[in-house]
């Protein structure tokens, strides 16, 4: 991979996420203020993330692997996709809101598979050289949040309609600019492509092992608790007080990129188990700490509920990922990456956006929400897939070298 293709690459996956985490963090504020959307079809709009996830496997499967260059079709979708950034944006109420939006994420979620496709088809050896090129995607969506939260500061009624346009705006300049990205050719045009092969079914052998398996379900469990933090943490910020919300939320990606350089220290000196205890214990943590912090004396717990996001995060969404790679091998490798996503972005997530929007419903108050209620739901939750967790999964060695 010469320089200048690392750059390009690089490019590309700022631009990506740049997209995405122009609007996906504030959307649920935005609702709340501009379309008047109370939780529950606040987690019905954030659940289009996980229909997409489900979706994107066909996307991918079906048509970009047979039919189409990856990084054309990536501008294709982009370009389209800034469209509809734009009507998303100017939606007057939920009615017009959702569906663009469900047509928009069904299209999206597909790119961010397409964005790597065209990354691994140019590195001699993506085990070193990926990483590197990947983390312009976090500092996309840290700019992202920080332009919008500190230099910007559309956090207003007003104002947070905009994102939808510079979302719109960026999709528009990475979909010209996927255009000028090396090609990467269908890699399975001509074979034969199966349902069992799309959505990585080839990979179930792996739950015939407890260890998996126990993993597996625990990973679905522990997304719906997550899900409480992507749809309501922007608007909770922003309720109980705290200063540029985004902006601040981006410190989460920031511990993210911390945390990562502690990951093989944690997998090679304490094992598999405890790292990902770690990461549970985390989501936990940071759950109790919004319910009991407030944006005066208590910001601290506030912050710190953000900052753990880099070991929720790390050791366990990553941590489960290399696992993955480890216990497929070679022959079901992206098979088993399939199922693991599609289980977790994709089922688990669903059942996170739906309960936490009813559960925000539950606890509407006159001045807004019991906030401290409502955080001691995910809270417990987190604290029981911990415990199950404990109690059934073997601990393992993973050799992981960055």
């Amino acid at each position: 991979m010469t320089g200048k293709t690392r750059i390009q690459l690089s490019v590309m996956m700022f631009l990506e996420f740049f997209v995405w985490g122009s609007w996906f963090v504030t959307m649920g504020t935005y609702m709340g203020s501009a379309l008047g959307s109370g939780g529950d079809e606040i987690g019905t709009a954030y659940m289009t993330q996980a229909w997409g996830a489900i979706i994107a496997p066909f996307v991918v499967g079906l048509i970009a692997d047979r039919y189409f260059a990856a990084q054309r079709l990536l501008g294709l979708i982009h370009l389209g996709g800034a469209a509809l950034l734009y009507f998303i944006g100017t939606s007057q109420n939920f009615q017009a809101f959702y569906p663009l939006l469900l047509v928009y994420m069904i299209l999206y979620m597909p790119t961010l598979a397409l964005a790597n496709s065209v990354a691994f088809n140019q590195m001699e050896d993506p085990s070193r050289q990926f990483a590197r090129v990947r983390l312009w995607g976090t500092i996309g969506w840290i700019a992202a949040g920080m332009l919008i939260g500190y230099v910007l500061q559309w956090e207003s009624r007003e104002l947070l309609s905009y994102t939808f346009i510079l979302a719109g705006g960026s999709s528009l300049l990475l979909g010209v600019f996927s255009f000028t990205l090396p090609n990467t050719p269908p890699g399975s045009k001509g074979e034969r492509i199966t349902l069992a092969k799309v959505v990585g079914l080839d990979a179930l052998r792996l739950l015939k092992g407890r260890n998996y398996l126990v993993f597996l379900l625990s990973s679905v469990l522990i997304c719906i608790p997550l899900a409480f933090y992507y749809s309501f943490a922007n608007p909770f910020l922003n309720e109980v007080g705290m200063e540029n919300a985004a902006g601040n939320m981006t410190f989460g990606q920031i511990s993210e990129v911390l945390f990562m350089l502690l990951l093989p220290i944690f997998l090679n000196g304490f094992g598999l188990k405890w790292t990902l205890v770690a990461g549970m214990l985390a989501w936990g943590l940071r759950y109790t700490l919004f319910a009991y912090g407030d944006a005066g004396s208590g910001i601290w717990m506030l912050f710190t509920g953000i900052v753990l996001h880099g070991i929720c995060y790390d050791f366990f969404f990553v941590s489960g990922q290399i696992y993955t790679d480890v216990k497929a091998g070679e022959k079901i490798r992206s098979a088993a990456q399939g199922l693991i996503t599609l289980a977790t972005y994709g089922v688990g997530m669903l059942i996170g956006y739906k309960v936490s929007g009813l559960i925000v419903d539950a606890y509407v108050t006159e001045g807004g929400h019991a906030w401290k209620e409502i955080w001691l739901y995910p809270a417990g939750f987190s604290y029981l897939v911990l415990l199950l967790f404990i109690g059934f999964f073997r601990n393992e060695k993973v050799n992981y070298q960055t």
